[in-house]
């Protein structure tokens, strides 16, 4: 039995979001020299191969870890996340680290918004107020009316709105299937999806970019066992509000490595969708334990 603590299920959750930045700032160094597509077929060929590791490490192996009655709408889920990943990577090599965390972190809200449609959640005015705060924000970090709007903004909602749908899919499928089942069906559905539209785009890669290949791959496996392990130790209303540290410190690899800024109206606009996010977070929470709407 492993024993629960929250406190420290958030250090670990705080030190998920470090590896986790440290990968997203690896991928914008490598997608500035390789195709995207490329890049994020090879780190799911090692997502796949961890995947399979840890389920011949469970009871009923491989075999009980595929078993699913969903297998379509498992499937459709691995693929999704490697389309977004691909676009939240492509998104970085657009607007940057700084930007893109500050737009991804409306898929909260997004979530929440979402929640009614797909899965027949019902969320209170309380929390439909925070999302439209949030929105508020996103919409002072776009600043469309200084005249510099960059459409290419709009990438890293869309890479959001794809985050969402997969988070609530992921709660759907949770009806049925184990956090085991859902788990390699991520990781081998999207290893195969990548391959068929990554391999055409292979180039070959210079002598020192296997070394930051070789890290991606190890960030993005460390980040998932990390993951895994803070669920596994503490409730996940407890340490899903610190999952915004990885915007502080995606952020702060943008700025210090690749020479980014931050704006003004991004850190008030960041702020702005932080606080509605927690709060619809804290909400949620405060309605699951009433049993009622919030």
């Amino acid at each position: 039995m492993i024993e629960q603590s929250n406190r420290r299920g958030i250090v670990l959750m705080i030190l998920t979001t470090l590896v986790f930045s440290a990968q997203d700032g690896i991928s914008r160094h490598l997608a500035e020299s390789y195709n995207t597509l490329m890049v994020v077929m090879i780190r799911y060929w090692f997502f796949a191969a961890f995947v399979i590791l840890i389920s011949t490490r469970k009871a009923g192996g491989v075999r009980a870890a595929a078993a699913t009655s969903q297998p379509w709408l498992q499937g459709f889920r691995g693929v999704l996340l490697a389309l977004e990943i691909c676009v939240a990577v492509y998104g970085f090599t657009l607007v940057g680290l700084v930007e893109s965390h500050a737009i991804f972190a409306t898929y909260p809200l997004l979530i929440t918004a979402l929640a009614g449609p797909v899965l027949g959640e019902v969320a209170g005015w309380r929390r439909w107020l925070a999302i439209l705060v949030g929105f508020a924000g996103m919409v002072i970090i776009l600043d469309p009316g200084s005249g510099v709007f960059k459409p290419a903004a709009v990438v890293p909602f869309v890479s959001a709105l794809m985050f969402a749908l997969y988070g609530l899919l992921t709660r759907y499928a949770a009806r049925r299937d184990s956090a085991a089942t859902s788990f390699f069906w991520t990781g081998t559905t999207g290893a195969v999806a990548m391959t068929v539209i990554g391999l055409p785009a292979w180039t070959p890669m210079q002598g020192t970019d296997w070394l930051w290949i070789s890290a991606l791959c190890v960030t993005g496996a460390t980040g998932h066992w990390l993951l895994i392990k803070t669920y596994e130790v503490a409730e996940a209303s407890a340490v899903q509000p610190f999952a915004y540290f990885q915007l502080v410190f995606a952020s702060t690899i943008g700025i210090l490595l690749f020479g980014e800024t931050l704006r003004t109206n991004v850190a008030v606009g960041t702020a702005i969708i932080v606080a509605a996010g927690i709060f619809t977070l804290w909400r949620a929470h405060v309605r699951a334990r009433r049993g009622g709407r919030s």
